[in-house]
């Protein structure tokens, strides 16, 4: 797989994993305000190395002990179809072959119910065989307020309906207390990740994001203001919070859904910088501990038109290097139409960690399909060079770190 070694590829970070342990540490939190308007290639693949290293030399005893196919699975999110979860899923959990579990409305009967479903996860993930036993699972669900909500409860405003409350300060208090009490709701039954804030700048009334109520705002500034204040109260809550979609679907019309089919955002790539990827330095600013890229494509920002999960230009070009961004990056689901062209869901994830995305969002609600991407890294890290396998496994380090951070 020697056409991963490109200049935004992970084979960099490998090469400076070592360098980057005696140069610059910190997390997003430190992260400047403001960034320029171009991406500078020189030195900056260095800080998301860095903080890697330090993952690396963290959880270096327990990768230690990991085989190829559970690293692969600890960069794979399952998902699973009603209410009971399948022995399949449980037995991946128990092998140390998953990374975590997300949630849809569709395996959520009641509070008691689903709270009983993670007690059942995380028994299996206590299992001896699991050589991560030690790290909760990333138990997620998207828990963005008014009409999308798997779990009953918190946050009942939209972020449209937050967004319209005026003034501005009076706004973000309720962005606060959106993200606050989300996170108590989510703790209560046993979740550690929210797949929300979306910080999408919409257009037009009624289009994609709008028609669900799912964007704060038109103006970049409130939503950036806005979804800083949930993602800080959230994660003081101590659920991580997710930004999402990037580099923005907000000029997405209601009839351009990525799960559905392939999308293209033809916006100037100074428009998506200084409009559509804008609320993101406010985010990493907070500290938000993942980012979900997009489905769509932007051949602006890569004119090969990728989707821009699967695209390095935009992971790695502008997320990482451009914004500065060191979290964790999620794809959004694996399974989505717009990746139809594709392959399979095996061929999909490697493409999709080639350009830089660490975990594998398998939401088809099978578990089949976590499997089906689980053999996929498992294949992409055994034929790699000895130096990306070490990227690889710094990869699966900064997720264990992850975990290590949130409450079981």
């Amino acid at each position: 797989m020697a056409h991963r070694l490109g200049l935004h590829g992970y084979a960099t970070a490998a090469i400076v994993l070592a360098v980057a342990l005696g140069g610059a540490t910190g997390n997003a939190s430190a992260r400047p305000a403001t960034v320029s308007s171009h991406a500078d290639n020189g030195n900056e693949p260095a800080a998301f190395a860095a903080v890697q290293s330090a993952d690396l030399a963290e959880q270096g005893p327990v990768l230690s002990g990991m085989s190829a196919r559970q690293l692969a699975g600890q960069r794979v999110i399952y998902s699973y179809p009603g209410l009971t979860p399948p022995a399949s899923l449980l037995s991946a959990i128990s092998s140390g072959e998953a990374a975590g579990v997300i949630f849809y409305s569709s395996n959520i009967s009641s509070r008691a119910q689903i709270a009983q479903v993670i007690s059942e996860l995380e028994a299996a993930n206590a299992s001896s065989s699991n050589p991560a036993r030690s790290y909760p699972l990333l138990l997620m669900t998207d828990q963005e307020g008014g009409e999308v909500r798997r779990l009953p409860g918190a946050p009942k405003l939209s972020e449209k309906e937050i967004g319209e409350i005026k003034p501005l300060s009076a706004a973000e208090a309720a962005a606060s207390s959106a993200g606050k009490y989300a996170a108590e709701n989510l703790l209560s039954v046993g979740m550690n990740v929210n797949l929300a804030p979306v910080l999408d700048v919409y257009r037009t009334a009624g289009d994609f994001d709008d028609q669900y109520q799912r964007s704060y705002s038109m103006n970049p500034h409130v939503v950036s203001a806005l979804g800083a204040s949930f993602i800080t109260a959230q994660q003081a809550g101590n659920v991580a919070a997710t930004a999402k979609h990037f580099p923005g679907l907000g000029a997405a019309t209601a009839s351009e859904d990525t799960d559905v089919g392939p999308v293209t955002i033809k916006l100037s790539a100074a428009t998506l910088r200084s409009v559509d990827e804008y609320p993101y330095i406010a985010a990493i600013k907070a500290g938000v501990k993942l980012v979900m890229v997009s489905w769509a494509s932007y051949p602006h920002l890569d004119p090969s038109d990728l989707p821009a999960g699967l695209s390095s230009k935009i992971v790695q070009g502008e997320l990482r290097d451009r914004l500065k961004f060191t979290g964790v990056t999620i794809t959004d689901s694996i399974s989505a139409g717009a990746l139809a062209h594709y392959g399979s869901s095996q061929h999909r994830a490697v493409l999709a960690s080639e350009a830089g995305m660490e975990l594998i969002l398998a939401a088809s609600q099978t578990v089949s399909n976590g499997t089906e991407c689980t053999n996929g890294l498992q294949d992409e890290y055994v034929h790699d060079s000895s130096s990306a396998q070490t990227a690889f496994q710094a990869v699966v380090a900064q997720i264990l770190t992850l975990r290590q951070g949130l409450p079981a």
